[in-house]
């Protein structure tokens, strides 16, 4: 089951070597050939008397010859450089079988892990038949476990006199190695760093110092170019966003003005509405005064007229008031006609006086 409570222990050196890797085998062939002058690995292994040199690139290695280690071999060494180019701009590194050099898995504290090769000096009669000052030696950290307290490392060592021997002989062949480790077959040459590698510093190649500003500059520009690669269509995509969202903005206010207008326009039109359902609702005063005026008789007087929610109300005095009932009904804008009280007949001139409800109907109306 997984821990989430284990702490993440990151080695910066190793994933900086291992980018630096990444970040080489991005830069272009060309390039490269032109910044540097190594193409290549020369491989020199001791074999008894005679050393095996292996030429390798590319993942592809080709056995160039094995030369004794004398006068013989010297000369035969230089014969063979003289024919081929590609010894002339090679990075030569010693490689020692295992009959040369000792290998052991060791297993320690986990507050070594900051001082290994010190830590590791001081037990190395312990470990080995030898003491520090006869061994080359190196230590490899294969993993480490906080929370037990243990950390497991490779010792590989092999003696001065074996180093020595064959560092003076790639001397004399005009050969300066940079590494020296462990023949494993399990071992990837890429992955081989400095903390694995069992040449003294004082015995190593230089790189030229206008090599290793190139080569930084080259890692700097091309950490450079990813970031650009990573970060420009972000940048890009983010002014694109905020172009879009000023245009959006822009129509939303836009959108909030026509919203308004439109609110505006639909309360007119609902007014509009609503007073032309209103005036539909009710005739004409003008058409229904011109109705009654020729529906009733010149002998008969209105002294009152109302008109509310389609109902008119008149009063008045008529000789034959009764007959005002028929007169009203048999006109079609007007229905339902009753008196509204009894006829009273004036004591003076004779004449009825009445109180007339009607109905106005629509269906009369023009």
């Amino acid at each position: 089951m997984l821990n989430l409570n284990s702490t993440i222990d990151i080695d910066y050196k190793q994933f900086l070597r291992w980018w630096t890797r990444e970040l080489d085998f991005l830069v272009p062939a060309k390039l490269k050939q032109w910044v540097t002058d190594q193409q290549g690995y020369l491989i020199v292994s001791p074999n008894g008397n005679q050393l095996t040199l292996t030429y390798r690139y590319n993942e592809q290695s080709e056995l160039l010859a094995t030369v004794d280690r004398n006068e013989t071999g010297l000369v035969q060494f230089k014969t063979l450089r003289e024919k081929d180019e590609r010894l002339t701009k090679v990075q030569v590194i010693l490689k020692l079988p295992s009959q040369y050099a000792i290998q052991k898995e060791l297993s320690l504290p986990y507050v070594a892990k900051e001082n290994l090769l010190q830590v590791v000096s001081y037990e190395l009669d312990r470990y080995t038949p030898f003491q520090p000052e006869q061994v080359y030696f190196s230590v490899k950290l294969l993993n480490a476990n906080k929370e037990l307290g243990q950390i497991r490392v490779m010792l590989i060592l092999t003696t001065r006199a074996i180093l020595d021997g064959l560092f003076d002989d790639c001397i004399t062949m005009g050969l300066s190695p940079q590494l020296a480790y462990y023949d494993d077959p399990i071992l990837d040459l890429n992955q081989i760093d400095d903390s694995y590698n069992l040449l003294p510093v004082p015995l190593r190649q230089k790189t030229p110092k206008i090599t290793r500003i190139i080569n930084s500059t080259l890692i700097i520009i091309t950490c450079l170019l990813l970031v650009a690669v990573v970060a420009t269509p972000i940048w890009l995509e983010s002014q694109t966003i905020d172009a879009l969202q000023l245009k959006t903005n822009a129509l939303e206010k836009d959108a909030k003005k026509v919203k308004a207008l439109q609110k505006d326009i639909d309360a007119t039109i609902d007014e509009t509405r609503q007073l032309l359902a209103e005036k539909s609702a009710a005739p004409a005063m003008l058409e229904m005064l011109n109705t009654l005026s020729s529906v009733i008789n010149d002998d008969t007087w209105l002294s009152y007229v109302q008109y509310s929610d389609g109902h008119l109300q008149i009063q008045g005095e008529s000789p034959t008031a009764s007959t005002l009932i028929a007169v009203l009904e048999a006109s079609e804008l007007f229905a339902h006609v009753r008196f509204a009280s009894p006829v009273i007949q004036d004591a003076i001139n004779k004449l009825e006086r009445f109180q007339i409800s009607v109905d106005v109907t629509l269906t009369g109306a023009h």
